[in-house]
């Protein structure tokens, strides 16, 4: 069983203080962290997760699915079944149109790689056909490929398709098999798929973040583990190469350093696999350093850049020289251990009494005619927190929620894992907060106001494709 052999920090150079530091930075700006894992001259130094997140809870990862597969290509490319120049109608004769276009036409897998396509947005999201490939093929194109680079996940997704294709397995069971073979990955880790069963390659991988840093060690042995060559050298030099230019298209300052093949730059002059909400895979060669973040940063203005700053100020730009005579450091481990065991996602602050509460408790509003259906809505309160109650017609929603901390519930209509908690934040309004934590990952928001025998409930959610139902919505309701 492959382990990445664990060290104390202060034996690679970095003090607990250092770590201990980053997480408090982290928290003072609200950030949701779900994971922090660090890892220096291929030894883990630091590992934590946030309630109700634990070391073998799968995390979606999101786009970090793109640099899984330009690996998969870049493996295929190493061992003589793709070459970069092939063009990709050639390998789907049977996705492309009559007349195909000749922008189309002459797109290789390099280009695709690049993100330098044809096209200027995700194929798919484009309403063409439910078959998330054919839309690669039968969508318009704008400009010629191998020119500017626009973010296109319909692209990194038919390269999955396409190893899919040659594998004859789903993408994940081949990666573990042959490029991460003797890894040990999450036996349970997996990806999401398409409408047609096509594993989502730029978007759908389920993993642990200690298979992230697992990826993260085989990347640093540049393609070459156990004395066995996956990946030509040449190929992962370039894959974390700067390429394209990415400043056109970047919101923050550590996303317009650059892109590679599925690989971004960094502002230090290393690399990320980067998944949307704060899911991160920052490499620093320089200083044989890596981090793994998970987290939720969906509706919280420059979170990622938070993640990163605190890394790099509190982490990258403090490293010691490793010292045999180092100071005695248990007092600073012990320190970094407690607040490692007392880990979790924050909970909504405010008040957990309010003289409102004891009002509305159990009262029953009737809804006025609204969208998602709902008939009733009631709170009921306890010491520990509470719960919302939605009655449908035939069905009632539950969302519990704590007080002070939070809740581990089963989030109604997708049945999603979700970590839920309240507060008063005046002296009329109640707030809700339930951070979903399955193979989606954001939150769903309640805002309830209460006035004489009315209550007006706002909702909102902060996740890129369901719980659409929540966002943005106004309930109004009344007690009879």
């Amino acid at each position: 069983m492959f382990e990445i052999p664990v060290a104390s920090p202060e034996s690679e150079g970095i003090g607990s203080e250092q770590i201990e530091n980053m997480i408090l930075r982290l928290q003072r700006n609200q950030i949701p962290m779900h994971s922090i894992l660090l890892m220096r001259h291929g030894k883990l130094v630091y590992e934590g997760y946030y309630r109700p997140y634990h070391k073998e809870k799968l995390h979606r990862m999101f786009s970090i699915s793109k640099s899984m597969v330009s690996l998969a290509i870049g493996y295929l490319i190493t061992h003589g079944e793709l070459h970069a120049d092939d063009k990709i109608v050639d390998l789907f004769p049977e996705k492309c149109p009559a007349n195909i276009h000749p922008y189309l036409a002459e797109m290789t897998l390099q280009n695709m790689l690049e993100m330098r396509t044809c096209y200027s947005q995700t194929t798919y999201k484009l309403g063409l056909t439910d078959d998330w490939v054919e839309s690669f093929f039968i969508a318009m194109p704008d400009h010629p490929p191998g020119t500017v680079f626009h973010y296109d996940t319909s692209s990194p997704h038919v390269l999955c398709a396409l190893v899919e294709k040659l594998s004859g397995v789903p993408f994940w069971d081949f990666m573990k098999s042959t490029v991460f073979h003797g890894l040990d990955l999450s036996k349970d880790s997996y990806m999401l798929t398409d409408p047609n069963g096509v594993s989502m390659g730029g978007s759908g991988l389920m993993c642990t973040p200690m298979d992230l840093m697992k990826i993260g060690y085989f990347l640093s042995c540049k393609g070459t583990i156990f004395g066995e060559k996956r990946i030509s050298e040449t190929y992962i030099n370039h894959a974390l190469s700067f390429i394209s230019p990415a400043v056109m298209k970047a919101p923050l300052p550590s996303e317009a350093c650059g892109y590679g093949m599925q690989f971004w730059r960094t502002e230090r002059g290393g690399n990320v696999c980067y998944g949307m909400g704060g899911q991160l895979l920052i490499m620093q060669p320089q200083a044989d350093l890596v981090c793994v973040t998970t987290a939720d940063t969906q509706g919280y203005s420059g979170g990622n850049q938070f993640i990163y700053n605190a890394f790099y100020e509190e982490i990258l730009d403090k490293l010691a020289d490793i010292r045999k005579d180092c100071p005695d450091a248990s007092a600073a481990q012990a320190s970094l251990a407690a607040l490692t065991a007392s880990l979790a996602i924050d909970p909504v602050a405010g008040a957990y009494q309010a003289s409102m509460q004891h009002q509305v408790n159990g009262k029953i509003y009737e809804i006025e005619e609204n969208s998602l259906g709902v008939r009733k809505m009631s709170v009921s309160f306890d010491e520990f927190g509470g719960c919302l109650y939605f009655r449908i017609d035939g069905d009632t929603w539950e969302i519990p929620f704590g007080f002070g901390d939070c809740q581990e519930i089963t989030f109604p209509i997708y049945q999603m894992c979700a970590a839920s908690s309240g507060a008063w934040v005046g002296s009329d309004c109640l707030y809700i907060r339930c951070h979903i934590c399955d193979t989606s990952v954001g939150s769903v928001h309640f805002q309830l106001h209460f006035s004489g025998n009315r209550v007006v409930i706002y909702m909102k959610k902060t996740e890129e494709s369901l719980f659409n139902e929540f966002s943005p919505k106004h309930l109004i309701g009344y007690h009879l």
